[in-house]
């Protein structure tokens, strides 16, 4: 069973960095000072569980341009289980439980093999694709009469 939960403590916070840690600074070789920002006091973060486990997070940040969904990172053992629908479904929820309507833009940088699973809510790939830490990109736009919650 996938349960996701906000991170409310600062033991949940390491966790969650020790997951980031593991697939992105590992397995995807980004440098770890890339990885970790100034944002991570101002996001809020969440943690996937499977059965009990930690297996996955993300996190939600309000930014100039909208609200950015970033981080997500499944641990490789989890993967394919729905664990990062159950992320998108759980960020998605919050943010619409926390912003004012109208709400404004919502957005993120998707890495091209995760693509489908931000189309499945409902996101849309906008211009090109860009190099972030050596991964290829799309920035995708939820245009918010879109949204379905999967």
């Amino acid at each position: 069973m996938i349960t996701v939960q906000q991170v409310t403590h600062p033991e949940e916070l390491k966790t969650v960095f020790a997951i980031r840690e593991s697939v992105f600074v590992q397995e995807q070789n980004v440098p770890a000072e890339e990885e970790y920002d100034e944002f991570e006091t101002s996001s809020r973060h969440f943690l996937a569980f499977s059965d009990g486990t930690p297996c996955g997070t993300a996190r939600w940040r309000t930014t100039s341009n909208g609200v950015k969904l970033e981080r997500f990172a499944v641990l490789k053992a989890f993967r394919g289980q729905g664990v990062g629908r159950e992320l998108v479904h759980s960020v998605l929820e919050d943010v619409f439980s926390q912003q004012p309507e109208p709400l404004g833009k919502i957005y993120l940088h998707a890495q091209v093999t995760a693509m489908p699973l931000y189309a499945g809510f409902g996101f849309e790939p906008v211009g090109d694709s860009f190099d972030e830490c050596g991964i290829q990109h799309y920035k995708m736009v939820l245009p918010t009469h879109r949204y379905s919650k999967n």
